[in-house]
């Protein structure tokens, strides 16, 4: 498994940009979402703000080889407990399945030191299998999980 997570620089929103509409088509199966007039979907909202690192918003692209096979964004969220969260997710389907996912959130838990949480909606279960599975790998099982407001959400520290 060759693969680079890699911090996206601004020249990369177009490349997010456009991943994203394959995400949302992904995500679609679970959520209300349909195509605008123009037949995208509609533009995920204030993606310009993860080039704004005092906002603590991280984005990443994900690379096999030369070619994009996903991106990751990642909030620090600064509320009355501070922690990192995983915002979007997005492997593309031809590279399920194939441990880039896995690799690339274990990079990131190692990447940013600290409180996380990471949340699934509750119709999603590939999601919530898929996190549970790589949290509770890279944590040896050291994590508490919650159901609320119609997501399942894994508590952990790195």
């Amino acid at each position: 498994m060759n693969f680079k997570l890699i911090y996206a620089s601004k020249d990369c929103i177009d490349v997010i940009k456009n991943l994203m509409q394959f995400y949302i088509y992904d995500f679609s199966e679970y959520m209300d979402y349909d195509v605008e007039e123009d037949g995208l979907y509609k533009a995920y909202p204030d993606l310009e703000e993860y080039w704004n690192e005092k906002k603590g918003m991280f984005p990443y692209v994900i690379k096999r080889g030369e070619k994009y096979v996903g991106f990751v964004l990642v909030k620090k969220n600064k509320s009355d407990q501070e922690y990192f969260s995983v915002a979007e997710f997005f492997i593309m389907k031809k590279y399920r399945r194939s441990g880039i996912g896995k690799a690339a959130a274990k990079q990131l838990f190692t990447l940013y030191k600290g409180d996380w949480q990471v949340h699934q909606r509750e119709s999603n279960i590939p999601a919530q299998e898929f996190w549970r599975n790589v949290i509770n790998e890279y944590t040896n099982g050291q994590f508490l999980e919650r159901f609320e407001d119609g997501r399942r959400i894994q508590n952990f520290r790195t």
